[in-house]
């Protein structure tokens, strides 16, 4: 077992999960800011303290991502977050991409940036304890979308960082996420992830990308949030599985999905729905953020008090999610 692949197993393995706690410095302002916290960097450090300091967190959690900004504070203790995270049993990870911006030639769809000096920064990451990484890609569903174009240039971006990441000793999380934003249908959905998740592999695949030092992290098979169809969760289930058997190799240890908006509840509904599928080659767990400490912030909102209250939320949550698997 090569030391990828062991990172990879350990992060999708015992019914763990990862921990998305990856929100830019602008996206994560913008939340507190909506619960009446002010978006400072000290401010920004005490919430994520607070989430990785949840009492047994690491019975739920395998991994934690970390945004740039976190990965370099301390907390109050004076270990880093990475450093405190070893110390939980918990591998730390460090978001590598610098966001979506317009894609040339088609400014309504997105292209996700950041392979510019890439390498070095990988090294730096592994370096202060890092042992993966993650890259998303963000892709819409509409008329004529997503283009060809923007496929290919987000698979190949995916590809080149993957490549880049297991060079430097870094197990890359793989994320093409067709977001549920829209009025489409699940069958389109459907349709759409698996032509991505067909491009995704045959550029990893170019790309002389270790499948199993990786862990893939892709959106659940749902209809358009503003589609108002309401599948039911074994239909979503179904459809998903259906998606990832067409496309993803046996090769690849796990598969962490996303949230991508949907309730807490149901994100943890359609990956327990999952489960009861027999004979799948992967790991089938989760890669949450809103899902998961998206009800420990609304409970929190800045007060001190309600720490504990918070991190009993956030506990419930990733307990619940482990017992989906």
């Amino acid at each position: 077992m090569s030391a990828l692949n062991k990172i990879a197993r350990t992060l999708v393995s015992n019914r763990r999960g990862i921990l998305a706690a990856d929100e830019s410095i602008g996206t994560m302002s913008s939340r507190l800011e909506k619960v009446g916290v002010e978006p400072t960097e000290e401010n920004r450090r005490i919430y994520r303290e607070l989430i990785v300091t949840t009492p047994r967190l690491s019975e739920s959690i395998s991994g934690v991502i970390l945004a740039d900004e976190t990965f370099h504070q301390e907390l109050d203790n004076g270990r880093t977050f990475p450093e405190f995270l070893d110390d939980l049993g918990i591998l730390a990870g460090i978001k590598v991409d610098t966001g979506a911006k317009p894609l040339a030639g088609s400014p309504e769809e997105k292209i996700t940036e950041g392979l510019d000096g890439l390498r070095e920064r990988v090294a730096g990451y592994e370096r202060l304890g890092a042992t993966f990484a993650k890259w998303r890609a963000v892709l819409t569903i509409g008329d004529n979308q997503p283009s060809a174009r923007a496929v290919q240039a987000n698979v190949h971006a995916l590809a080149r960082y993957a490549g880049l990441c297991q060079e430097g000793g870094l197990v890359p999380i793989v994320e093409p996420e067709v977001l549920m934003d829209g009025t489409h249908s699940l069958a389109q959905c459907q349709q759409v992830t698996t032509s991505v998740l067909e491009s995704l592999f045959e550029e990893l695949e170019l790309m002389r990308v270790q499948l199993d030092g990786i862990v893939l992290k892709p959106n659940m098979v749902v209809a358009g949030s503003g589609s108002g169809e309401q599948p039911a969760v074994a239909d979503v289930a179904r459809a998903t599985v259906d998606a990832l058997r067409a496309t993803v190799p046996a090769s690849v240890p796990g598969i962490a999905f996303l949230s991508g908006g949907q309730s807490p509840e149901t994100a943890t509904e359609h990956l327990g729905a999952m489960q009861n599928f027999d004979a799948l080659p992967w790991e089938l767990t989760y890669s949450f953020g809103r899902a998961l400490v998206g009800p420990a912030l609304e409970t929190w909102r800045g007060d001190e008090g309600k720490r504990v209250a918070a991190q009993e939320v956030l506990s419930a949550r990733a307990v619940a999610n482990a017992a989906a698997r």
